[in-house]
């Protein structure tokens, strides 16, 4: 039997990595964590964002017989990394916003890290701008209204093009070319965040190269040919039926409520 994968995020916008891994590793056991009880990550403080979000992954990768843990979340990969690694002993991938990639193929220097309020205002992000693009001219932007727009589209609830417009209009009115999709959230609306900007942009995001990384620290794991459920945990008290939908959508066919961080 081959190990599970466990991919964690604050809400669904893990499942845009998820679904990246999943076309290299179609066999694997995949889990999914979603601590949507805390949603979003961007405000909370920062060792209540720690403690939680070892306390929750440690005890699934307890539960489970798991190879490899995804941090599919930005805002949690600048913090609880270090921690994590320490509590466990199987390898943990966190998310890098793309800057380095989008710096190199930016025709005009001018960049965009659209990402959570935390994630633009971390020390990380400031080192990563300073060192792949200290020549380029880099707008960042903060929405946690963002995530939340895409947790109810997720949902299945309609969302007026206009709220997309509105929170963009600080980048659709410079000359960004490249915009680094900062949030795993973001991916899964990419269409309404292009439809923003006059000209066409190029959006980036750190899916593919998180799938990469895994199947390398996966290349010499067992592969087992009968392939085992999915299975999906949330800590909010329940979901709704729109996003059931979407999790049955990325190969889900069993999820289940489990409480949330302790010390709530």
């Amino acid at each position: 039997m081959s190990g599970s994968i466990l991919v964690f995020d604050s809400g669904i916008g893990g499942l845009s990595v998820l679904a990246e891994i999943k076309k290299s590793l179609p066999l694997h056991q995949y889990i999914y964590l979603f601590d949507n009880a805390r949603l979003p990550y961007g405000e909370l403080a920062d060792q209540a964002l720690i403690d939680g979000c070892v306390e929750l992954i440690v005890k699934q990768v307890k539960l489970h017989k798991v190879a490899i843990v995804v941090i599919a979340c930005n805002t949690a990969s600048t913090l609880v990394l270090p921690a994590l690694r320490a509590a466990l002993t199987i390898p943990v991938v966190g998310v890098v916003p793309a800057i380095k990639p989008a710096a190199l193929i930016s025709r005009n220097q001018h960049i965009a890290l659209l990402a959570t309020p935390a994630t633009v205002k971390r020390t990380y992000t400031d080192k990563l701008i300073n060192q792949f693009a200290a020549d380029c001219q880099v707008e960042r932007l903060g929405s946690s209204e963002l995530v939340l727009l895409a947790e109810q589209q997720a949902a299945g609830q309609e969302i007026a093009q206009q709220q997309y417009i509105d929170i963009l209009r600080p980048l659709s009115d410079t000359e960004v070319d490249v915009v680094v999709l900062g949030c795993t959230h973001f991916p899964m609306i990419r269409e309404q965040i292009a439809a923003c900007f006059k000209k066409q942009v190029i959006l980036l995001d750190s899916g593919q190269a998180i799938a990469n990384r895994v199947c390398y620290l996966l290349a010499n794991e067992h592969v087992s040919q009968i392939k085992e459920e999915d299975i999906a945990y949330f800590t909010r008290a329940d979901i709704d039926e729109g996003l059931a939908k979407t999790l049955s959508e990325y190969g889900f066919t069993a999820w289940q409520h489990i409480e949330p961080y302790s010390a709530m």
